[in-house]
């Protein structure tokens, strides 16, 4: 139907794909054992958002560009791991004072700023891009004149089954670190941890190749 082949096996390997550990989960799992639930599931939004512009990149061909050139591969790598390290210092410089609060950190968060954080790191990760482009043919038959509907049917079934799994991943991680996030003390170590995550994740991203 609509030209998709083996779906119940692109339906497994999704599953597997999404659950197995990577740079999403740790950045979730930083955003969430650091700022607490509500930053984890718009971090885990944001990450969807973010790959949900790569299946449409890849239904329009775009990544096709980052595939065969190794410039904007270069180009769009570096930025986004500045990007990733510029989180990491910003956290790892972050201050938190001896009168800290749980509910009054919470409600100077810049949730905002959180999600887009979210869809940036996605966006500028080109492997993503290359992912969908490589993966999401296999399941569509070449016979098929309308590839543009399985590409889009495959990516957003993709994507559903992320974001239920990053969702939960967000709540679980942040009900577990709820009560050491009352310790300004331990706050404070978290955001350098976080930090370190980021920053780790960025110069991967650097030296990562295609």
């Amino acid at each position: 139907m609509f030209g998709i082949i083996n779906f119940e096996t692109f339906l497994i390997a999704g599953i597997i794909l999404n659950i197995t550990p990577g740079a999403d989960t740790m950045y979730i799992l930083g955003r969430s054992i650091a700022q607490g639930k509500k930053a984890g599931i718009l971090s885990a939004l944001g990450i969807t958002t973010g790959a949900l512009f790569h299946v449409i990149f890849a239904t329009l061909g775009l990544s096709i560009i980052l595939a065969k050139s190794a410039l904007a591969f270069q180009i769009v790598k570096y930025i986004g791991a500045a990007y990733l390290i510029y989180l990491g210092i910003k956290s790892l410089l972050s201050k938190s004072s001896g009168n800290f609060q749980i509910e009054h950190a919470e409600k100077n968060t810049n949730y905002k700023k959180i999600y887009l954080s979210g869809i940036l790191t996605n966006i500028l990760n080109p492997k993503v891009a290359l992912f969908f482009l490589a993966f999401l043919p296999q399941f569509i038959d070449p016979r098929y004149t309308n590839t543009t509907l399985s590409f889009l049917l495959l990516g957003v079934t993709f994507l559903t089954t992320g974001t239920l799994w990053c969702l939960l991943l967000a709540v679980f991680s942040s009900r577990l670190s709820n009560s050491i996030r009352k310790n300004y003390k331990i706050k404070l170590w978290l955001d350098r941890i976080t930090g370190s995550i980021f920053i780790a994740l960025g110069i991967k991203l650097a030296l990562s190749k295609k």
